[in-house]
């Protein structure tokens, strides 16, 4: 209910219409019965003559009707031609309105955005990250121009900008002074390159991963102010050799990704404060044998790598580490071992 209230308020012409067709089944009402007691109808007979007579379809009358019947005749039609052509007008300016509604409602949405990433480009690369970020329930803001793009957006629900990513107004409106990371997925390596520049001079301190197609770019785009840029193509071509020349590496990392090696899958988790591991060696934790968990890697919280880390490794709070293993062990081995309580879209932070 407060949610029909609250869109009544935003479209005035709807709640109009509603009362307009309220008095509309009054008339209707009125007509019925005016016409049972006046000409003696049925009931049914009196709402046909009701009908007609608004419709103005020019039937022949049900009985020839006496004076006081035709007075009331052109009192209902009087009343129902107006109240009809009342419901057109109101409703052909709501169809009119329903897109400022949308921009409205759009707009102030945005405006309400905070710590959220905007996607500039909503092509195959951009709707394929927008689909995990809203898995991962992050708020996002995409910036299109192209029609096609804005159509599959609405479908999708997401909140975005009409209007070019080179245009600093469009970032304005998508929330860049508040955003917490913008994605750039543009065909165009010198579009991405434009916006790269642009949001960097607008935020110095937003993070930017930017799509680049030709590797010779990358540094470019680097030198303009992008924080990581990833290049789909390579990224593809590396993966399609690898099935000629690493076969069965090609064959583990596809059961990975699909899901099909018993469900394993890599994950980061941070060691809190309270960890039992703090200030433990590897060796010591056993980490392998206790909680059915590998660790292929260590961050230090200097953002020093350890890969592939020597059983005398020691483990520190605030590291994190780079883990393999069942979702479910790795679970209850983030919380219950590690002390890592963060969601998701928390541990997103830790890009800055």
């Amino acid at each position: 209910m407060k949610r029909f209230y609250s869109y009544g308020v935003e479209n005035p012409a709807l709640v109009r219409i509603g009362i307009a067709s309220l008095i509309m089944i009054l008339i209707f009402v009125i007509g019925s019965t005016g016409y049972h007691y006046l000409e003696a109808m049925s009931w049914f007979d009196g709402f046909y003559m009701t009908f007609i007579t608004i419709s103005t379809i020019g039937f022949t009358e049900i009985k020839n009707l006496s004076v006081d019947g035709r007075v009331f005749t052109v009192v209902i039609f009087v009343m129902g031609i107006g109240v009809i052509s009342y419901i057109a007008s109101q409703t052909t300016q709501l169809l009119f309105e329903s897109e400022l509604f949308f921009k409205r409602a759009m707009k102030k949405q945005l405006q309400k955005m905070d710590n959220h990433y905007i996607i500039c480009g909503y092509g195959r690369i951009g709707h394929r990250i927008a689909e995990d970020l809203s898995e991962a329930d992050l708020p996002l803001v995409i910036v299109e121009n192209r029609n096609s793009s804005i159509e599959r957006i609405k479908r999708d629900r997401l909140a975005y900008v009409e209007g070019d990513a080179q245009d600093e107004e469009s970032l304005l409106e998508a929330g860049i002074m508040k955003a917490k990371g913008l994605i750039c997925t543009l065909s165009s390596d010198q579009d991405n390159v434009f916006t790269t520049l642009l949001a960097r001079e607008l935020r110095p301190d937003i993070f930017i991963l930017v799509r680049t197609n030709e590797k010779k770019n990358r540094r470019k785009i680097l030198r303009a102010g992008a924080d990581k840029v990833i290049s789909p193509y390579d990224i593809g071509a590396d993966r399609m050799a690898n099935v000629i020349l690493r076969p069965n590496v090609d064959q583990f990392i596809d059961r990975m990704t699909r899901g099909d090696l018993q469900d394993h899958t890599f994950e980061e988790v941070l060691i809190g404060e309270d960890s039992d591991l703090a200030g433990k060696t590897l060796v010591e934790v056993n980490v392998r044998n206790k909680y059915s968990v590998l660790i292929v890697a260590i961050l230090t919280d200097d953002g020093n790598m350890n890969f592939n880390p020597e059983s005398n490794s020691v483990i520190h709070s605030g590291d994190s580490m780079i883990i393999l293993g069942d979702p479910g062990k790795i679970q209850k081995f983030r919380t219950e071992v590690c002390k890592d309580f963060r969601t998701l879209s928390e541990r997103a932070e830790q890009i800055q």
